[in-house]
C-alpha cells in the first residue's frame, strides 16, 4: 500500500475493508497489494471550440485520474457524487472475478449513485490481466466526460514479454460536445426517428489540438522523447460513438497488447481502434529530432454518401528533446487513413495474434457446448401515443431490443425476484434471410428484457452476424463485461457454418473484451463461462446501446464456494429512479406494444 494513493482517510478505508470482509464472510482472499482511491464527481468548467461549458468530471480532471497497479492487486474506489444527477462507474475490461456487484452498468448490476451519496467499488482483476484497461461512467452518456485509464503493470518481480521500454505515455481518445450532451440526448430521444447527438470534435488527452478554432500552444498534448529510445504508448478509445484511425508522422507503431492481454509484436503505420478498445504499442524515436503530429480521425463505416459526421481531426505533438530549430508546422502523418477508407480498416482487423507463450498461454475452448448465432440489426419499434401508432429508431440482437427493467437484474437474480426479466433470449434470429442483402423481413423489433442463462464452465461459441437491415449496415463494436474471449474467425458477407469454421484460428487467436462486427460481415468468438454472475453484452456505440443493442448473460454458480458469485456488499445504491434512456422513455406516457410479457 503506497501512501501517495491514500486520497481519503486511512481510518475510513479500514472501516470499508472490515465491512467488505464481514459481508463476504471471508470467502475471498486478496492477493497482491491493495490500493485505495477517492473519485469525487462534480461539475467542472472547460473551454473548447471558443466556448465554455460545465460538465461532470472525476476530481476536476478530463480525462479522469489514472489507476496504476501491478498484476494481482486489488483496488477499492470510493465514488462520492457531488453533482446533481445520478451515475454509475464501470471498470471496462476488468474481469471482476465472481464480483458482478462492482461491475457498474446502470440497472444491470446496480442502480445509480444518487447526488449526495457515495458507493465503494471493489475492483477485482483477473489473475492473468496485464496491460491497459480503462474505467468510465455507465449511465446516460456521461462517460463522454467521466472516464480514465487503468494501467496494470507486470507482477512484482516479473517484467514485460518484450524489452522493457525507456518510458511510456497515455493517449486517451475522446469526444467533445459543445452543448450539454445529456440534455441534447433527452431532446433527440423524445422525437421519433431523430438520430442522437454527434460530437463536434475529438480529443487527445482532453485537448482538441491546434487544427481547430480558438486553438493554440496550450490546447495540444505534447509528448517529449529522446532520440534512440523506445517508449510504450497506451492508447484508449473513449469516444462515444466513433471508431478512430490513429497514426504518428514518420513513426511506426509495434502493437504488443490489446484489452489487457499481450499480442505477438505487429508493426503498423496506423491503427484502427473501436470505442471500448485499448492498444499498447511500442514507438522508437528514430527520426530526425523535430516535432511530429500524432493524429486521430473518425473511421466512418456507414453509408459513404452521408456527410453529417464529425470530420474534425484531433492532434497532439511528439517532440524530441535536444537542440534543433522547431518546424513552423509539425510533420503530419501521411499514413493516417481517410474517413471512409474501408480497405485500411479491413486490413487492420485481422493483424493481431495472441502471444501464446508458456508464460502467457491461450486456452481456446474446443468442445463447444453452447452455440449462438446473433444478428446485429437496426430496426423500428412501434408505440401507441395519444391514440396514434408511431415508430421510432431501434436496434436489436436477434430482433430483441433490450429494455432496462425497473430494478437491477443482478439483485433480482440473487434474491430470486420474479417479474424483472425473462430467460428466453434466443440463440438464433427469428428468421433466416440474406442478412447482408437488400431484401429484408419486417424491421419491427420486440422490446423486452430477455437474458441468456449459461451453466458454469460451459464452452461457448458465438457468431455475431452484421446485417443490412433498413440499409443501415455499419460496424458494431460489441463488449462483454466480466470476460475476455478469443476471436477465432472473421469475414465479410454471411457466415457459412460449413466452410468458414475450417479457417478458424484455434492456435493463437487474439483475446479481447471488445470486438467489432464488420459491416455486412461476421465475427466468431469463443470463451469458457467460468465467471459466475450477471454480465452485460452491448454495442459500444452509445447510440446503438441506447436504442437496445444489448443483452445480458447470467452465468450460474459452480459447485463450490470458489466457483460461486460472491455475496453482495453491505450497501448497494437503491433503485429509486428509472433508467432514463431506453426505449420506454422515448416519449413520455407511452404504451409499448409488441412487447414480450415478463413472468
Amino acid at each position: 500500500m503506497k501512501s501517495e494513493e491514500m486520497l481519503g482517510s486511512k481510518s475510513f478505508f479500514l472501516e470499508v475493508i472490515v465491512l467488505a470482509l464481514l459481508s463476504r464472510m471471508l470467502v475471498f482472499v486478496v492477493e497482491g497489494d491493495t490500493h485505495y482511491y477517492d473519485f469525487v464527481l462534480k461539475e467542472t468548467n472547460f473551454t473548447r471550440l471558443c466556448s465554455t461549458k460545465s460538465m461532470m468530471t472525476v476530481n476536476d480532471s478530463f480525462p479522469g485520474p489514472v489507476i496504476r497497479i501491478h498484476r494481482g492487486d486489488t483496488v477499492y474506489v470510493n465514488v462520492h457524487n457531488e453533482d446533481d444527477f445520478g451515475v454509475t462507474i464501470h471498470w471496462h475490461g476488468v474481469k471482476q472475478t465472481r464480483n458482478s456487484w462492482s461491475d457498474g452498468p446502470d440497472h444491470i448490476t446496480q442502480c445509480k449513485i444518487e447526488p449526495g451519496t457515495n458507493f465503494t467499488y471493489e475492483v477485482i482483476f483477473g489473475n492473468d490481466q496485464e496491460g491497459t484497461l480503462w474505467w468510465h461512467a455507465h449511465s446516460d452518456w456521461t462517460r463522454a466526460s467521466v472516464h480514465g485509464a487503468i494501467v496494470v503493470l507486470p507482477a512484482e518481480g516479473t517484467t514485460y514479454p518484450y524489452p522493457e521500454p525507456d518510458g511510456e505515455d497515455l493517449i486517451i481518445l475522446g469526444s467533445w460536445y459543445v452543448g450539454d450532451l445529456n440534455e441534447m440526448l433527452e431532446e433527440d430521444l423524445s422525437i421519433p426517428n431523430v438520430t442522437t447527438p454527434k460530437s463536434d470534435a475529438y480529443t487527445i488527452n482532453g485537448q482538441l489540438g491546434d487544427l481547430v478554432a480558438c486553438s493554440g500552444s496550450e490546447t495540444i498534448h505534447r509528448w517529449s522523447v529522446d532520440y534512440g529510445k523506445t517508449y510504450l504508448l497506451r492508447i484508449v478509445n473513449a469516444a462515444v460513438n466513433s471508431e478512430l484511425f490513429f497514426a504518428i508522422s514518420q513513426h511506426n507503431l509495434t502493437i504488443v497488447g490489446t484489452d489487457g492481454t499481450y499480442t505477438k509484436p505487429t508493426v503498423t503505420s496506423y491503427i484502427m481502434i473501436d470505442p471500448g478498445q485499448t492498444i499498447d504499442a511500442l514507438v522508437t524515436a528514430n527520426q530526425s529530432p523535430s516535432q511530429y503530429y500524432m493524429a486521430a480521425r473518425q473511421y466512418v463505416s456507414f453509408d459513404p454518401t452521408v456527410t453529417d459526421f464529425d470530420n474534425m481531426t484531433a492532434t497532439a505533438i511528439l517532440q524530441y528533446r535536444g537542440n534543433y530549430t522547431p518546424p513552423g508546422i509539425p510533420s503530419f502523418p501521411t499514413t493516417l487513413p481517410s474517413f471512409h477508407d474501408l480497405d485500411s480498416a479491413l486490413r487492420f482487423l485481422p493483424l493481431l495474434r495472441s502471444l501464446a507463450s508458456p508464460e502467457h498461454p491461450v486456452n481456446v475452448p474446443i468442445d463447444i457446448t453452447t452455440r449462438m448465432y446473433i444478428t446485429t440489426e437496426m430496426n423500428t419499434v412501434n408505440f401507441t401515443f395519444e391514440g396514434s401508432e408511431i415508430s421510432h429508431i431501434a436496434a436489436s440482437l436477434n430482433n430483441i431490443s433490450f429494455m432496462d427493467p425497473t430494478s437491477d437484474i443482478l439483485l433480482a437474480y440473487y434474491r430470486h425476484i420474479k417479474g424483472v426479466y425473462t430467460t428466453d433470449f434466443p440463440d438464433y434470429p427469428p428468421s433466416s434471410y440474406n442478412f447482408t442483402g437488400d431484401d429484408w423481413p419486417s424491421s419491427i423489433t420486440k422490446p423486452a428484457t430477455k437474458v441468456k442463462v449459461l451453466n458454469y464452465n460451459e464452452s461457448v461459441e458465438i457468431i455475431f452476424q452484421g446485417t443490412n437491415m433498413l440499409d443501415e449496415a455499419e460496424d458494431h463494436p460489441l463488449h462483454l463485461h466480466g470476460y475476455t474471449f478469443y476471436v477465432v474467425g472473421m469475414g465479410r458477407g454471411n457466415f457459412n457454418n460449413e466452410t468458414d469454421p475450417k479457417w478458424y484460428n484455434l492456435v493463437d487467436p487474439p483475446e479481447r473484451n471488445t470486438i467489432v462486427v464488420p459491416k455486412n460481415g461476421w465475427v466468431a468468438l469463443r470463451f469458457r463461462a467460468n465467471n459466475p454472475g450477471v454480465w452485460l453484452w452491448h454495442c459500444h456505440f452509445d447510440k446503438h446501446f441506447t436504442w437496445g443493442m444489448a443483452t445480458v448473460f447470467i452465468v450460474k454458480n459452480g459447485k463450490t464456494p470458489e466457483t460461486s458469485l460472491l455475496p453482495p456488499p453491505a450497501y448497494m445504491p437503491p433503485c429509486t429512479v428509472p433508467s432514463p434512456i431506453r426505449l420506454e422513455d422515448f416519449v413520455e406516457s407511452i404504451e409499448i406494444i409488441n412487447t414480450s410479457p415478463v413472468i
